[in-house]
């Protein structure tokens, strides 16, 4: 196992040099000069052409790279144009309300998903498999900012359950907290909950066509035996990766809830840093999402093996 995992994390490396040669790339060919913005439409060609001496962009960007690389593989993604302050302290004061809002999300996803998926399969064709997978395809269908706009309206507007927005921290009022995490939470775990139903129910009939749970009921095991034991145990390795999937996929959704919410989280930072051509933190923002998309992913990979030995002798 030690091999195993010790060979995925050699891939890491190589994967966030890409990653990070397309953000910069992609962060400098877009339109706008970051010190243009910082001084303001009254700023003089002079003023401009030496803070960007100062900030080191007129190097050419081969140079600019190597640089800013090196200080990532540091963790240091460099100081933010606007705010003033290292990158990664400034995603780390944002973190909080991020990652409660995707650990959330995908606490929902699953406990709504696996066991919906499950139920559909075990009664293929009924009309709970109906109700359940026209449910599922809704929610993988709409778009996180319309269920958000829809259950603000709902639930905020006009039945005045729950604030339309804002973010209270767990230990200032537990119960605050919650509230006003709700209709976030909802609407960014939503669709991965209906996307997780379907992958869940299309595994566990596959599942249960197979030779092995033929076996086990000729035996005279339970239904809750066959289904709980056999045949979830194998449907797990595909739905363990999907998870593993939808942790990257709600901490990028969260962009938009959060925007919408009015929660101040990293997601939301990136979007003010995006108006304001803020180049080191809109880099550094995507590198960590980056790496915690390939932590899943690894993450992923050693739950597999675990599940199916046969993975893990192979990459050995």
């Amino acid at each position: 196992m030690l091999v195993f995992v010790v060979r995925r994390l050699a891939v890491v490396a190589p994967i966030l040099l890409v990653v990070g040669a397309v953000v910069f790339g992609l962060m400098h060919l877009a339109p706008g000069d970051p010190a243009a913005v910082l001084l303001g439409s009254d700023a003089t060609p002079e003023q401009v052409a030496a803070l960007r001496d100062r900030l080191g962009l007129n190097d050419p960007l081969p140079v600019q790279f190597v640089r800013w690389f090196a200080g990532v593989l540091r963790l240091d993604f460099g100081t933010s144009l606007f705010i003033g302050k290292p990158v990664g302290a400034a995603l780390l004061d944002r973190a909080q309300p991020t990652v409660l809002l995707t650990l959330y999300a995908l606490t929902l996803s699953v406990a709504l998903g696996v066991p919906a998926g499950i139920l559909a399969a075990v009664r293929p064709g009924s009309l709970l498999d109906r109700g359940l997978m026209v449910v599922a395809v809704s929610g993988a269908a709409l778009p996180s900012f319309f269920i958000s706009i829809l259950l603000i309206l709902l639930f905020a507007v006009a039945w005045r359950w729950l604030p339309s927005g804002g973010f209270t921290e767990f230990t200032h009022d537990p119960v605050e907290h919650f509230r006003s995490m709700l209709m976030p939470t909802v609407a960014l775990g939503f669709s991965s909950a209906g996307i997780l139903a379907r992958l869940v129910r299309a595994t566990m009939l596959e599942v249960l066509r197979e030779d092995f749970i033929r076996t086990a009921q000729s035996k005279g095991l339970s239904d809750r035996a066959v289904i709980g034991h056999h045949a979830l145990r194998n449907a797990l390795i595909p739905t363990v990766t999907m998870i593993g999937y939808s942790l990257a996929g709600l901490l990028g959704g969260a962009v938009v809830t959060e925007t919408v919410f009015n929660i101040p989280g990293m997601g939301r930072l990136v979007v003010q840093s995006i108006a304001r051509r803020d180049l080191p933190l809109i880099q550094g923002a995507v590198m960590v999402t980056a790496a915690v998309y390939l932590l899943s992913n690894l993450c992923v990979d050693v739950l597999y093996a675990y599940l199916d030995p046969r993975v893990r002798h192979g990459g050995e």
